[in-house]
């Protein structure tokens, strides 16, 4: 496993990026932490047991593509003979096995450009936040269009799309992805443990701020991407969360001055809504985590919205962009 390099990326994971980094001793991986600007011990138990650290230039604005494309390029430049990069979190543990399995994988399918796994909560009944989390995680197995945060990824194919676009701040895996398949290379997820994430959500202000954060990614996609390409990347996401989580709320709340408490009907298209999904997701989940997930799939487009108008007043005003961090 010599062409094998591990990028693990974090800031003030505290003990998750502990569990994450003792999961990858002993495997003789070529392993880069890469740090962005942590109070903690951080920095210090990676340099003790013996592996590369990079601590970014937070004067550059960040973003985890950034952070990333450091990673592996400093990876690359130290090891000619690197063929395959997994991506991590560093609020992941590295299921055993892992990486041995995508990396046969990957070698015996030539097109294919990177793979992913199953990613699962490691607390998925601590809080209702992490199981939405859990239930998000488990997309289906096969081809697929992207990858997420915890991926293998072949070395050629990264360098041949020039990495990550460090100006993309949140959806940057699917991001890059799409331009890998605009090269004609595949992304599969495949039927294997890949990590445990530990996603650490107890409130309800950390699900409205991951909520805001995927919006601006989906708002941001759609820009780079959406009108060039076939696929019209991410349109119908977009259109979707400015209809549900901007439209319909804004007519709601307008046409109360009008029609008074009629206006408040069009909200029921959201119940309408909430009680399909209810009904899908309630076949393979318990009622209230069905319940849970309905309504977070469809209230969870209002804070999606804002994360796409605050994307898009920033392009006018020519703002920068700047992460949006949801744990605590």
């Amino acid at each position: 496993m010599s062409d094998v390099g591990v990028v693990v990326i974090g800031r003030n994971e505290g003990e998750r990026l502990k569990v994450c980094i003792r999961s990858l001793m002993g495997t003789g991986y070529k392993l880069v932490y890469v740090d962005s600007d942590s109070s903690d011990d951080s920095v210090e138990f990676v340099k003790a047991n013996g592996f590369d650290v990079i601590e970014l230039d937070m004067s550059i604005p960040f973003s985890a593509a950034r952070a990333r494309n450091e990673g592996y390029q400093f990876l690359c430049n130290k090891f000619n003979d690197i063929a395959f990069i997994q991506f991590v979190d560093g609020d992941c543990e590295v299921c055993e096995g892992w990486i041995e399995f995508a990396r046969s994988h990957l070698l015996s399918h030539e097109r294919l450009a990177a793979v992913c796994g199953r990613r699962r909560e490691r607390y998925p009944d601590k809080t209702i936040y992490n199981k939405l989390c859990d239930i998000e995680w488990d997309t289906p197995i096969g081809l697929t269009a992207a990858t997420g945060g915890d991926f293998l990824s072949r070395r050629q194919a990264l360098e041949e799309v020039n990495g990550f676009s460090p100006e993309v701040i949140a959806g940057e895996e699917p991001e890059m992805c799409f331009r890998m398949r605009q090269k004609g290379w595949l992304i599969e997820r495949l039927d294997r443990d890949m990590t445990l994430h530990d996603a650490d959500m107890t409130k309800i202000s950390q699900w409205w701020r991951r909520s805001e954060r995927s919006g601006h990614a989906y708002a941001q996609g759609f820009l780079l991407h959406g009108a060039q390409s076939p696929e019209y990347y991410y349109r119908k996401d977009l259109y979707r969360i400015v209809f549900w989580g901007g439209l319909i709320p804004l007519i709601s709340i307008l046409g109360i001055a009008v029609v008074g408490f009629w206006s408040l009907l069009l909200f029921s298209l959201f119940a309408v809504k909430v009680i399909q999904l209810f009904r899908k997701e309630s076949k393979v989940n318990s009622l209230s985590v069905a319940a849970a997930y309905a309504s977070s799939l469809m209230f969870g487009k209002i804070p999606q919205m804002k994360g796409v108008a605050l994307f898009f007043t920033k392009c006018i005003l020519g703002r920068k962009f700047h992460i949006i961090e949801y744990k605590s």
